[in-house]
């Protein structure tokens, strides 16, 4: 992936991201909305960004709403990002933090499902101390 590739993928999920929580007109895109991530196509026509939406039950609303207002905030990028050419936008779900959580719940349920560990025995303090100045006097 080359370089310039990158830098346009970053420049653009800050701005999309800065654009989305400036806030849309569109009563369906709110809550809280992340841009995850902007992958641009080989021949760079093309802009897949992927959004995560909380509360869960308004994702496929805020999706279609970012659809429907895909031109607009097109529009408000190419103003604000100075580029020969612009790719064509496409919103997706990002589903990755999803799967993600349920793997650290399912670590988290195994490791409370393990015994504990046994304790060591403690040892006294008073004699690994003497034993520390008995090594300190013949080393001198």
């Amino acid at each position: 992936m080359s370089h310039r590739r990158q830098q346009l993928e970053s420049t653009l999920q800050r701005t999309i991201g800065q654009i989305i929580s400036a806030g849309l007109a569109d009563p369906r895109v709110s809550g809280l909305i992340s841009v995850t991530g902007v992958n641009i196509t080989p021949d760079g026509q093309l802009a897949i960004i992927s959004i995560s939406v909380l509360p869960e039950d308004r994702q496929e609303t805020v999706l279609h709403g970012l659809r429907h207002a895909t031109r607009h905030i097109h529009a408000e990028v190419a103003e604000k990002v100075y580029t020969r050419s612009l790719p064509k936008f496409r919103f997706e779900l990002d589903t990755s933090l999803k799967k993600q959580a349920a793997v650290l719940d399912a670590i988290r349920q195994a490791a409370a499902e393990l015994p504990p560990p046994p304790e060591e025995p403690e040892e006294d303090e008073a004699a690994d101390e003497a034993t520390f100045h008995e090594s300190e006097d013949s080393e001198t």
